[in-house]
């Protein structure tokens, strides 16, 4: 109950609020959370194995290519929205920029850790089958690597998630604009509803990227049940 004697979560609000035809009803948030979600994983995916790759290469390029990263990291969300905005306006696509560069600063690293944690007699002995430095690659060092991998990429997945509520104060923040719904009425059931839902959300993430582990790596189910 609120200070006013109101219960804090009231189901009516949200089944008329579901599907409604508004743009800002439930459903459109929450297909709104999931790409901007989604979106910068897949891109921070596909862009952080070949860098990782050059990266482990051309060893030189590891520093300042993660130095880089981690000062985007680092940087507020907010302020890149900043940047952004004459750009890109109040769209999509400035809450999707900054969360691919957050994902790389976590993807880079950790295919760059994969790859090394390759052993050395493992990469001999395919050169010494007659392997390909791509043979070898493809079949020999990254599955190895995809463990290590996938959970940086369970990482990225669960906090690109959080971090889209952040574009709320642009308008763009998915299920994030029912906390600013919330504060502007003082009505705490759209806040608890997204939170509720961007938890369960993370869950589900985090849920897909555990099984895809799982399915790519049988040999580590094997291992731990001998």
């Amino acid at each position: 109950m609120d200070d006013d004697g109101q219960p804090l979560f009231r189901w009516s609000w949200v089944e008329s609020n579901w599907n409604s035809d508004s743009p800002n009803s439930i459903v459109n948030l929450l297909q709104a959370h999931v790409v901007m979600s989604l979106v910068p994983v897949l891109l921070g995916l596909l862009v952080a194995v070949p860098l990782g790759l050059a990266c482990v290469r051309w060893r030189f390029l590891y520093q300042p290519t993660a130095g880089i990263m981690n000062v985007i990291y680092a940087l507020p969300s907010l302020p890149l929205f900043m940047l952004l905005i004459p750009e890109t306006g109040l769209t999509q696509l400035t809450v999707i920029i900054p969360l691919t560069f957050y994902a790389l600063a976590v993807l880079v690293p950790a295919v760059v850790d994969g790859l090394g944690a390759v052993p050395d007699h493992v990469r001999q002995s395919a050169v010494a089958m007659g392997f390909t430095p791509l043979r070898r690659l493809v079949q020999v060092e990254l599955p190895i690597a995809v463990p290590v991998v996938l959970a940086g990429l369970r990482v990225v997945t669960v906090s690109s998630i959080s971090l889209v509520s952040v574009g709320a104060l642009i308008g763009q923040g998915g299920l994030g604009n029912l906390f600013t719904d919330a504060f502007q009425r003082d009505f705490y059931t759209p806040a608890i509803a997204g939170i509720v839902l961007i938890v369960l959300l993370a869950l589900v993430g985090d849920g897909i990227v555990l099984t895809a582990q799982r399915l790519l790596t049988p040999w580590v189910r094997a291992r731990r049940a001998s």
